[in-house]
């Protein structure tokens, strides 16, 4: 029987190296077919497997790097597109670090987990050595479980080949378009945002200025929920999630009193998220810390460990936090 789809050994290990670089590729159909095909002796299964796991190596070892490169950053970008990138994030460290390096053997067989275990396997300061070793079994189960499947249903290559054509034509006008408006949208979202924000920035020298002179403010931190474990804020400040605050339900505080969002996010990207959210709350005195903690930092201002609890700081700003049923919710604050 003849190769009606195309596929080749190189294709199927560019289309599995995509798939790992998650991008919108859906290779275990593909794996599927070629095993398929290997049922006719078209191709040697034992061969597919190897491309298929020199395909995951190869796109694995990539986040791997960039995990053990750029740390923080990669994990917040690829728990981007869940609804609460925060809890996500520290979901995945907590499967981790659980696990360890054992996690790779069955990330791939796990929606959401399969793409953030190679980087966090390099933020973790796993060698690669062992990186390699586990990803490498975890590799096999994975492409053989797909493989095998499609060498078992040999008899429904028809079907699958047919499948597997309009798959082909249509993954581009089908996922490739959407994703790129998709993007698109995002992006001019967040410029949209930014652009409104940008009036409405306080540099971290003049909040120090006002905080030294006892102003009525509160300084609001957010980077304790990007991040696992607590880290050392802004003296002062209190710990409140943002995904909760950009959810349902209202804050109210006093009137005269200004509010300062704070992040490590590029571009103050997750406290212009909540400011927007806020504002549209009917909060006006929003403002975002230019540049971040990483701002107030560099220039040589203190920081102090994370309160052990919120509430006393709250309570003296006179800020409510209600739920959807206009009731206190202490789930959005950090005790």
């Amino acid at each position: 029987m003849n190769n009606l789809v195309g596929l080749t050994y190189p294709t199927l290990w560019l289309l599995v190296f995509a798939s790992q670089l998650c991008l919108p590729v859906p290779a275990t159909i593909f794996l599927m077919t070629a095993g398929a095909l290997a049922g006719h002796g078209e191709f040697r299964i034992d061969r597919i497997i190897l491309v298929g796991i020199c395909g995951c190596l190869a796109g694995d070892l990539v986040w791997f790097e960039a995990g053990r490169r750029w740390g923080n950053r990669i994990l917040r970008m690829l728990c981007s597109f869940s609804s609460d990138p925060g809890n996500a994030a520290q979901r995945a460290r907590r499967v981790f670090r659980r696990w360890g390096p054992h996690s790779l053997l069955v990330a791939k067989f796990i929606p959401g987990l399969d793409g953030v275990t190679p980087p966090l396997a390099g933020m973790e300061g796993i060698p690669i050595v062992y990186f390699l070793a586990y990803d490498a079994v975890g590799s096999l189960l994975w492409c053989s479980f797909y493989v095998g499947a499609g060498y078992v249903f040999a008899g429904q290559l028809q079907i699958a080949i047919a499948y597997v054509t309009r798959l082909g034509n249509m993954v581009a006008l089908g996922l490739g378009v959407p994703l790129l408006l998709y993007a698109a949208w995002r992006a001019m979202t967040l410029i949209r945002m930014i652009a409104r924000l940008r009036l409405r920035k306080i540099s971290p020298s003049l909040l120090r200025q006002r905080l030294e002179l006892n102003e009525k403010i509160a300084v609001v931190d957010l980077v304790n929920f990007e991040n696992s474990e607590p880290c050392a804020g802004i003296p002062g400040a209190i710990r409140m999630h943002p995904h909760r605050l950009r959810g349902p339900g209202r804050v109210e505080l006093p009137k005269g009193l200004d509010v300062v969002l704070y992040c490590s996010s590029a571009r103050e990207l997750t406290s212009a998220r909540a400011a927007l959210a806020l504002r549209k709350k009917g909060v006006s005195g929003v403002w975002v810390l230019e540049g971040g903690l990483n701002a107030w930092k560099k220039l040589g201002y203190p920081v102090e460990a994370a309160p052990i609890s919120n509430r006393p700081a709250i309570e003296r700003l006179g800020i409510r936090v209600l739920d959807s049923q206009n009731r206190p919710s202490p789930e959005y604050i950090s005790e």
